[in-house]
């Protein structure tokens, strides 16, 4: 087979041609990354999105970032509040506030809100979290003033819940990461506070006829939130051999449902690492450990079936290091297009046994050729600038 014949170029017709191939219109399309803060990637990313909106239907952004975060971001982008550089500065996590490419997505979104009744919407998938996580108060007291009336004191008051949070330092402290010590997660506080949490998330249950739209939606997303930072601290302080592979598999069960909470906008794009969005298990070396999770596109894929979908980005050149022509990026290179989307599981069919690329660089992901039968698609550049 010629591979031509299951690729297109990334231009509106091919992004639309490509989509016409799957079984079912996704309410959520996943473009995964191959790495981090590439440009090229991010710029080609945005004219997707463009397209999508413009052409599919498409009203929803959604990005690996804090979720809580994102919220400043769909407020700029929705009303226009804030400042652009203010919402860039704050609005992001991991540093992708800094990427030339979000700014530009959302200044484009914003602009968009601004002729359109219909308004587009910005989503983190992300918890408040990196190796290490953040102190759950915001999304503690946000769900807390949310909640109508006053709560039974057998629950909890305002003056009880700040007092059992403390400062938010003893929860946010970077040397928990590697010390499990370090952690107050299985403290007398923490367990209390995993408890009154579950009790709001029920409230919540109770009361969300009375609440907005948006309320009610802000609400969830602080009570799967709360709930879901305080089984990541339980488990900071586990010092079991388990603990890297359940904190892995936990980050991964928060950013699921948050995907499941943006379907409920879709269609959307999900923008986020391969390693997130693919419908595989997720293995990685971690000193003497091997670990294995069950990923968040897979947990979404689980329950959207056929509405979830899936590209994988791939990079031909990156730098001066070119792939071998035995692996599928070396196979896709021999397209005639800069930009191509290619039908997964046809190319899968259509390459015999290829290589698995091999990277030096520990945050550059190459295709694994045992996906493909699982991958929709395959966005690929075929050359990229070097990277630090």
């Amino acid at each position: 087979m010629d591979i031509k014949e299951i690729a297109w170029p990334v231009d509106g017709a091919g992004v639309s041609s490509f989509l016409g191939t799957l079984p079912a219109r996704p309410l959520l399309l996943g473009l995964g990354e191959a790495r981090h803060f590439v440009g090229e990637l991010g710029e080609l990313r945005n004219e997707i999105f463009r397209h999508l909106v413009e052409n599919e239907g498409y009203r929803s952004f959604a990005i690996e970032s804090d979720c809580l975060k994102g919220l400043l971001v769909d407020d700029y982008v929705t009303t226009g509040a804030g400042a652009l550089d203010d919402v860039m500065d704050r609005g992001f996590s991991h540093g992708f506030g800094a990427l030339p490419a979000n700014r530009e997505l959302v200044r484009w979104m914003r602009a968009h809100n601004e002729e359109h009744d219909e308004k587009l919407r910005f989503f983190g998938i992300d918890g408040p979290l990196e190796y290490w996580a953040a102190s759950p108060r915001e999304a503690l007291t946000g769900l807390y003033d949310l909640l109508d009336g006053p709560l039974p004191a057998a629950v909890v008051t305002r003056e009880t819940l700040d007092t059992l949070l403390g400062q938010d330092d003893r929860w946010s402290d970077e040397a928990t990461a590697m010390d499990p010590a370090k952690s107050i997660g299985q403290s007398a506080d923490a367990q209390r506070l995993r408890v009154i949490a579950d009790d709001l998330a029920a409230l919540l249950d109770t009361q969300s006829p009375q609440l907005g739209a948006r309320d009610r939606e802000r609400a969830h997303l602080y009570a799967r939130t709360a709930t879901g930072l305080l089984r990541y601290h339980h488990w900071m302080a586990d010092a079991s051999p388990a603990r890297w592979t359940r904190l892995s598999a936990l980050r991964d069960a928060m950013m699921a449902a948050n995907l499941r909470a943006v379907a409920e906008h879709g269609p959307a794009l999900v923008f986020s690492s391969n390693l997130h969005l693919q419908r595989d298990k997720t293995f990685m070396p971690f000193g003497d450990q091997r670990l294995e999770w069950w990923s968040a596109g897979a947990i979404a894929a689980a329950h959207l079936g056929d509405r979830y979908a899936y590209l994988a980005s791939a990079f031909g050149t990156t730098g001066d290091d070119a792939p071998p022509p035995d692996t599928v990026e070396g196979v896709l290179a021999g397209l005639p297009w800069d930009r191509s989307v290619i039908d997964a599981r046809r190319l899968a069919q259509a390459v015999a046994d290829p290589a698995r690329r091999v990277s030096q660089d520990f945050a550059y992901f190459p295709l694994d050729p045992s996906h493909l039968g699982r991958i929709d698609g395959v966005v690929f550049l075929k050359e990229v600038g070097a990277w630090g």
